[in-house]
C-alpha cells in the first residue's frame, strides 16, 4: 500500500489561481527528486487537455503521457488550499495531489485515495486539517474498517453436494480476508444455517467476528439439505450495522420471490444484486468492453468515458470485471477513477434508460477509439 510522508504534505498554502497552484505542486514534486524540472509543461498541459478536478473538493494534477519520461520516481506532493482554488466549470479544488508515477502505479495510489476522498464528510475535513489529520485521513487510517464483499468473497458454479462443503468455503475466504478468525470458522461449521427459502441459507457466528464482511457460495447444481433445496449459502460477520444492507436487498428479492435472479447472475451480478436496486425493465441493458488503453484509466481517458455517459440521460453503472466487481456511477469520475482500472481489464457497463442503448454504441466507440488517447 501506498505510503504517505509527512514532509510531502503542505498545509494552509494559497494560489491566485489554477496554474499557480500547479506550479507550486510541480515545484514541490521536483524539489522531492519525484520529477524533472520539466514537468511542470506536462501538468500544464493536461489541464489543457482535461481537467483533473474528481470532485469533492479534490484535484489530481499530474503530467501528460508524453513527459512521463521524466519522472524520476514515483510520488505525490500533497497541497491544502483553505481559502479554495478555481479549478473550471463552477469546481473548487481544496485539496491538490500532485502525482508522478513511472508506470500504471498511480491507478493503484488513485485507487487507495479516491477511496479515502469519496467520503464526502472526509473532503470537508480536508480543508482545514493539520498535516498529522491530513495524513491520517488520506491514508484512511481515521475511518472504520472498510466493509469487505466483492467478486473475490462470490463464488458461483461450486462443485458441491452438502451444506458443509459451502459453509468450508465462505468461513475460510472470511478468514483469509481478515474478517474472521478460527473460532468463527469452527463455529459456522458445527451449526446449522438457516433456510430463508427458495434455495437461499443464511449463516453466521457471534464468535471470532473481526470486520463486517459477507461471503457467498453457489453450488453448480441444487441439492436438498433435510427435505429443503439448496442453491446458495451466504456467510455473514459483523461488528456493526453495514451488513443489514446486503441482508435488506436481500430480504426485497425473497419477498418479491426474485431470488432465482441470484440463481443465474455471475459473481458481478450477484455483487450488483446484493448491494444495488438492480431493475428488471426491458430497456436495462447491458454490455462488456476491454480497456485497451496502455496505462488504464487513468484521469484523461477516465475523463473523457464519464463525458461520454453524461451525454445521455439513462442511469448508466461500471463495473470492472477483473477488479473488485463493485458497480460504480458512472458519471463520477471520482468512482471510476477508483476502479482502478488496468489495460485488458475488462467493464460490465449496465444502462437503464430510454437511451441505454444509444449510450452503450457510444461507450463502446469511444473506448474501441481509445478514449482520446488512441489505442494501444
Amino acid at each position: 500500500m501506498f505510503q504517505l510522508d509527512l514532509q510531502a504534505i503542505h498545509t494552509g498554502a494559497d494560489a491566485q489561481n489554477k496554474e499557480e497552484a500547479i506550479r507550486k505542486v510541480a515545484a514541490a514534486l521536483a524539489a522531492a527528486g519525484n520529477v524533472s524540472e520539466g514537468y511542470v509543461e506536462g501538468m500544464l498541459a493536461r489541464e489543457q487537455q482535461t481537467s483533473t478536478f474528481l470532485g469533492n473538493g479534490i484535484a489530481i494534477p499530474h503530467g501528460t503521457t508524453d513527459t512521463r519520461d521524466m519522472v524520476l520516481k514515483t510520488g505525490v506532493q500533497v497541497f491544502q488550499f483553505p481559502q479554495g482554488i478555481a479549478w473550471g466549470e463552477d469546481q473548487t479544488a481544496y485539496v491538490a495531489i500532485g502525482i508522478a508515477a513511472k508506470s500504471d502505479e498511480h491507478l493503484a495510489l488513485l485507487r487507495q485515495l479516491t477511496h479515502v476522498l469519496s467520503d464526502d464528510s472526509v473532503a470537508e475535513q480536508l480543508k482545514s486539517a493539520s498535516a498529522e489529520d491530513l495524513r491520517a485521513l488520506l491514508m484512511g487510517e481515521k475511518q472504520s474498517a472498510e466493509f469487505k464483499f466483492d467478486t473475490s468473497l462470490i463464488a458461483v458454479d461450486v462443485a458441491a453436494s452438502d451444506l458443509m462443503t459451502l459453509q468450508a468455503l465462505n468461513a475460510g475466504r472470511l478468514q483469509a480476508a481478515g474478517a474472521a478468525d478460527a473460532s468463527f470458522v469452527a463455529s459456522v461449521i458445527s451449526a446449522a444455517p438457516l433456510s430463508l427459502g427458495q434455495g437461499i441459507w443464511l449463516s453466521d457466528s457471534q464468535q471470532g467476528n473481526l470486520n463486517s464482511a459477507v461471503a457467498v457460495s453457489r453450488a453448480a447444481a441444487p441439492f436438498q439439505h433435510e427435505g429443503e433445496a439448496v442453491n446458495m449459502l451466504i456467510t455473514v460477520t459483523a461488528v456493526d450495522d453495514r451488513p443489514l444492507e446486503v441482508l435488506g436487498y436481500l430480504s426485497d428479492l425473497l419477498l418479491k420471490q426474485k431470488a432465482e435472479r441470484l440463481l443465474k447472475a455471475d459473481a458481478a451480478g450477484v455483487l450488483a444484486l446484493l448491494t444495488s436496486e438492480v431493475d428488471e425493465q426491458a430497456d436495462v441493458l447491458t454490455a462488456e468492453f476491454t480497456i485497451r488503453n496502455e496505462h488504464g484509466l487513468h484521469a484523461r481517458p477516465g475523463t473523457a468515458l464519464v463525458s461520454i455517459i453524461k451525454q445521455f440521460n439513462s442511469d448508466i453503472t461500471v463495473t470492472n470485471l477483473d477488479g473488485s466487481g463493485k458497480p460504480a456511477n458512472g458519471r463520477s469520475l471520482m468512482k471510476v477513477v477508483a476502479l482502478g482500472v488496468k489495460k485488458g481489464h475488462r467493464l460490465r457497463f449496465t444502462a437503464s434508460g430510454e437511451d441505454a442503448s444509444q449510450a452503450l454504441s457510444a461507450i463502446e466507440e469511444a473506448i474501441n477509439s481509445g478514449l482520446g488517447e488512441g489505442v494501444a
